[in-house]
């Protein structure tokens, strides 16, 4: 292990001594710009401050869901202090790697169990870069409204993870005939025995055709912080966030599908094009939530921002997507009636934020609507019109930012 593991024995220790939530404090600053100030999703709330954490836009405080104001996404990579959090059941608030040990169980034929010493150890590591994204960000958006947490944008982050590829932990332990799926558990437990267990289940063929799916220990080449996911955690690129349990500590094969109510009552959407169904309305059938749609973000300028009539002014933002990777951003500054391709920045990998840019000149002072829509390799592209799910899930229509020029 690496030296920095004492030191940070040392802050867990000392966090175990108060609740997490204890330990928040708000503070008075404020953000300026589309992070707080001009987002009407997100006016009024307050910043905290958690461990190992910046300052992140409060959503709710037990269990945490913490937003990243979108200054700190205009970067490929979302630092770990201002990585988005989101528990649906209080999280741990300390963990001591002296005994914690990940379990692998089930239809297998040697159940094991691994300390971090045997993870770093006793397997080949990989590193992936990839966007986290939760299952409702953008949630605030939806109209009608829906029900669940009022997510502004900053629900999601890039970061490089590293760890052991699942399907060599499950190659070690030796799947039986008839594996079908596969369950992950994390230390995080309900406060009430009605609440049930956060649970998720994938596919054996899913896990044993990726490599990049990982159990990860390292978030941006330092230990993972608490609040995402420490010790190790599952990496699942390019699906939503929901399938990246945290804390895990659990591992078990199933040769019959997993009934679990996270997958089978929550994080399903309805079984049509899109997930798009008449507002207001309910599926007559769903399925459970998986990849990532294509998105991309108007960085700077911010919502609101003024600039200069005549002179040039640079556009940048990101765009991402479930794995196919970006083939183009096109750029509107009328509102749509017409568009500019973009200059994309480095390929990073196909589960990675990617940066574009354009320069534009705005010919006369007024107000504008600037807009920026990707489509991915395989021809998918964002819609013109917002789609809606009774969740409030995968929203990915263009969005706008309104600038003025003097």
């Amino acid at each position: 292990m690496k030296s920095s593991k004492p030191d940070r024995r040392e802050f867990l220790q000392g966090l175990g001594t108060a609740s997490i939530s204890a330990a928040t404090f708000l503070l008075p600053s404020s953000l300026s710009g589309r992070g707080i100030d001009n987002d009407p999703i997100l006016a009024g709330r307050p910043l905290v401050r958690y461990p190992e954490k910046t300052d992140l836009i409060l959503l709710t405080s037990r269990p945490p869901q913490l937003e990243t104001p979108m200054r700190y996404l205009g970067s490929v990579i979302t630092p770990n202090e201002a990585f988005y959090v989101r528990y649906h059941i209080p999280p741990p608030t300390s963990v001591d790697l002296n005994t914690w040990r990940l379990k692998i169980a089930g239809n297998v034929r040697e159940p094991l169990s691994f300390s971090m010493d045997d993870l770093r150890g006793k397997f080949s590591s990989r590193r992936v870069l990839a966007v986290n994204q939760c299952s409702g960000n953008s949630r605030g958006r939806f109209s009608p409204r829906v029900f669940g947490g009022q997510w502004g944008d900053g629900a999601m982050g890039n970061a490089a993870w590293t760890g052991v590829p699942l399907r060599d932990i499950l190659d070690r332990a030796g799947l039986k005939d008839g594996s079908l799926q596969v369950t992950f558990n994390g230390l995080d437990e309900p406060t009430l025995p009605t609440t049930p267990d956060f649970v998720k289940s994938l596919t054996v063929d899913h896990i044993m055709n990726e490599s990049d799916i990982l159990v990860a220990y390292e978030m941006n080449d330092k230990p993972l912080p608490m609040l995402n996911g420490f010790p190790a955690r599952l990496v699942v690129p390019g699906w939503y966030a929901t399938y990246w349990v945290k804390n895990l500590a659990e591992i078990t094969v199933l040769d019959h599908e997993f009934m679990g109510f996270w997958m089978q009552k929550a994080y399903r959407i309805p079984d049509t094009p899109g997930a798009n169904i008449p507002p207001g309305t309910q599926p007559l059938r769903t399925v459970p939530i998986n990849r990532m749609d294509v998105r991309s973000f108007i960085i700077t300028p911010n919502q609101g921002d003024r600039v200069k009539a005549k002179r040039p002014a640079v556009i940048k933002g990101m765009v991402f997507d479930g794995g196919s990777g970006i083939s183009d951003v096109v750029i509107s500054t009328d509102a749509g009636k017409s568009w500019r391709s973009s200059r994309l920045g480095q390929d990073m990998g196909n589960y990675s934020f990617r940066e574009w840019s354009i320069e534009w000149t705005p010919p006369s002072p007024g107000s504008y609507r600037l807009m920026a829509r990707a489509t991915n390799r395989i021809g998918q592209s964002q819609p013109l019109e917002p789609l809606w799910n009774p969740a409030g899930f995968m929203r990915n229509v263009v969005e706008h930012v309104d600038v003025r020029a003097d």
